[in-house]
C-alpha cells in the first residue's frame, strides 16, 4: 500500500538513489549521457544531507513508501525566484507580492519516481499531497519547470492540473543547452 509522508533523514540514501534513477530514465536522450553517467548517488546524499540539515531550510520534502521502499520523492515550497507573470507581462514582482494576483506562489523543485513505476499513481499521490500541504501554507499558485523536451513529463504535470504559461529558460548540461518551460497551476 502506498504511503506518502514527509521525509526524514533516514530516507537520504533511498531518495538519492531515486533522484539519480530518475534523471538517467528521464533524461535519457535529452541530457547529455557524459552528464547523466557523472552523477553519483553517494554526492547527492552529502548534497541531500546538507539540504536536509540546513536550519533554514524552506523547502518542504515528501516521499512515497511501499512496502517500507521509498519508491518517490518530491520537494516543494515557496518560489524561490521572483514570481512570474504570464508572459507576456512586464517584469517579475518579488514572491512576497503575488503571482499575477492570484496571491502567493509556491514551486515545485523536484519530482522523481523509480524507474519502472511511472504511470502507477506514485507522482500523482505525491502531487496531490504536495498541493494540499502548499494550500495549508496558503500558497495560492504552485510553478514547476519541465524541459520542452520530456513529453512524458509535460502530458503528467497537464494532468494534475498544471499548463504551460509561456515561461522559459535555458540551462547548459556538459555544452548543451536546453530550454525548461515554466507550468503553473492554480491551487
Amino acid at each position: 500500500m502506498l504511503v506518502v509522508r514527509e521525509m526524514s533523514e533516514a530516507d537520504i540514501e533511498a531518495v538519492s538513489a531515486v533522484r539519480v534513477e530518475g534523471w538517467r530514465s528521464a533524461y535519457a536522450g535529452l541530457v547529455p549521457q557524459t552528464y547523466l553517467d557523472a552523477m553519483s548517488v553517494g554526492r547527492d546524499v552529502v548534497e541531500r544531507r546538507r539540504r536536509f540539515a540546513d536550519p533554514h531550510r524552506r523547502s518542504v520534502d515528501l516521499v512515497a513508501v511501499d512496502a517500507d521502499r521509498v519508491v518517490g520523492w518530491t520537494s516543494f515550497g515557496p518560489c524561490q525566484l521572483p514570481a512570474p507573470a504570464p508572459a507576456p507581462a512586464p517584469a517579475p514582482a518579488p514572491v512576497a507580492v503575488a503571482v499575477a494576483g492570484a496571491g502567493p506562489a509556491g514551486e515545485v523543485f523536484a519530482l522523481y519516481v523509480r524507474p519502472g513505476l511511472t504511470g502507477r499513481g506514485v507522482g500523482r499521490a505525491l502531487m496531490d499531497e504536495a498541493h494540499r500541504c502548499m494550500g495549508d501554507l496558503l500558497l495560492r499558485v504552485s510553478l514547476l519547470w519541465v524541459l520542452a523536451g520530456n513529453g512524458g513529463a509535460r502530458r503528467f504535470y497537464e494532468r494534475v492540473g498544471y499548463r504551460a504559461d509561456g515561461g522559459a529558460q535555458d540551462d547548459v548540461y556538459d555544452g548543451v543547452t536546453l530550454t525548461e518551460l515554466r507550468y503553473r497551476r492554480v491551487l
